[in-house]
């Protein structure tokens, strides 16, 4: 069996929502939701938090979680795991993004499967279907398509593909942020110098694709996004507050 560590990157600043790791919700900070639902992932043995913030470090210990300081100057969440990852004796690497207090741990578990199939697959992520044109054409909503195995072609920001005709059967996925790594893919992805798409797009992602590395994309039915702005935040509150 193949050893799987999940990793809750979650550093202190955020340009639209300052320290949201630690917001109130429920009665518990929003890291001490998404670590529960981690938790509860049955291929995953272990689950560390890892921060540039002892505020964050002393809540997490305050709930019984497993923390590590990194440093503070990375670039994106993918590097703060990467130096955790060096020193963790493990097989696959899971990226469980820390400001989704509403992630199901089911999905976490769908997009470690493929993995744990095929050998040769280097990276997972997850996909769910979009129903709406507002969210379409929304930038801040990446889309993905895939080829006819479920690998990734292309992340972008545009509605991709492009209806020409403006036929009615075309489908339209949004990428879920969640990623899998094999541990000895992700230290030299980690290290790999930003590429063109990647820049244009501001989509780590594509600098997988770029260097001609395949990325599993697993469709689920539903998925929540992340919480990036205060009515974000207020939104979540009311819908576990009613208890959804």
């Amino acid at each position: 069996m193949s050893k799987i560590i999940g990793i809750i990157p979650a550093r202190w600043g955020s340009t639209r929502l300052e320290g949201k790791a630690l917001a109130d919700i429920a009665g518990k900070p929003m890291i001490q939701h998404v670590y529960e639902r981690a938790k509860e992932v049955p291929s995953i043995g272990r689950v560390i938090v890892a921060t540039d913030d002892k505020r964050i470090v002393e809540a997490v210990e305050a709930f019984g979680g497993e923390v590590q300081m990194t440093r503070a100057d990375h670039p994106c969440g993918t590097d703060r795991i990467a130096e955790v990852a060096q020193a963790l004796e493990c097989d696959i690497i899971v990226n469980i993004q820390g400001d989704e207090p509403l992630i199901r741990s089911q999905n976490i578990e769908t997009a470690i499967a493929p993995l744990l199939v095929d050998e040769t697959i280097p990276m997972g992520t997850l996909c769910v279907k979009i129903c709406d044109d507002e969210e379409l054409n929304d930038p801040s909503v990446v889309k993905v398509v895939t080829d006819n195995q479920g690998f990734a072609l292309y992340f972008s920001r545009y509605p991709i593909p492009y209806n020409r005709d403006n036929k009615k059967d075309v489908e339209y996925y949004r990428h879920v942020g969640l990623y899998v790594y094999r541990k000895d893919f992700l230290l030299k992805f980690s290290q790999l110098p930003p590429t063109p798409l990647e820049k244009a797009e501001c989509l780590e992602q594509l600098r997988a694709l770029e260097y001609n590395n395949r990325i599993m994309v697993s469709e689920v039915s539903e998925a929540a996004t992340g919480i990036d702005t205060p009515e974000q935040l207020e939104q979540v509150r009311r819908l576990l507050a009613e208890g959804n």
